[in-house]
């Protein structure tokens, strides 16, 4: 898998904590640099740990994984990425996020927020992708992804929050299609 591959994916999972961060930014009044690291620090961390645990659970399974490998990490990239896009479109109004950065507030949504990296962390295991500089890409692209939501939830608003989640799902079923043909042949 490329550098940029591997970018666009960190992208597309760090969707979901950016949205949150724009929430929490939403819920400042004025624009704090503690509440935007912390936001940043815990889903950082988060989505560079499930893929982590994913890729370990993946091994497990590595004679299924041979022979479906690639079937499987279209079908876990594809998923994930409807199901950002059907959330960004659904008429459920999400949870108000307050402004807490309490343990267990945060906990729940780095935890509820980086699910979908524990799938791509099983992908991993499918195509043997190097774990430890692929999580650092993730948990780094998401960091700033996170600090940088904040602020803008501070500063704009939550006009960006579908855009964001749509994006991220294109982009991890467009790398799940290419994946998908690459092993079939099809695509060098």
């Amino acid at each position: 898998m490329s550098f940029l591959e591997l970018l666009l994916i960190a992208v597309g999972l760090s969707m979901d904590a950016f949205s949150v961060s724009v929430c929490k930014g939403l819920t400042t009044r004025k624009f704090s640099l503690r509440i935007a690291l912390t936001c940043g620090l815990w889903f950082g961390f988060f989505q560079a740990l499930m893929p982590v645990v994913g890729y370990f659970l993946g091994e497990q399974f590595q004679g299924l994984i041979d022979a479906f490998g690639q079937w499987i990490a279209f079908g876990l990239l594809a998923l994930i990425g409807a199901n950002m896009i059907r959330e960004a479109y659904s008429k459920e109004e999400d949870a108000p996020t307050d402004n807490s950065l309490g343990v267990r507030t945060m906990l729940l949504l780095a935890v509820a927020t980086s699910i979908d990296a524990l799938a791509v962390g099983i992908t991993f295991a499918c195509i043997e992708v190097e774990i430890w500089s692929s999580v650092m890409v993730i948990g780094l692209t998401t960091f700033v992804f996170s600090v940088l939501g904040v602020r803008i939830g501070n500063v704009f608003g939550s006009k960006f929050k579908k855009n964001a989640e749509v994006f991220g799902g294109i982009i991890l079923i467009l790398i799940g299609l290419k994946i998908l043909l690459e092993h079939s042949g099809i695509v060098a």
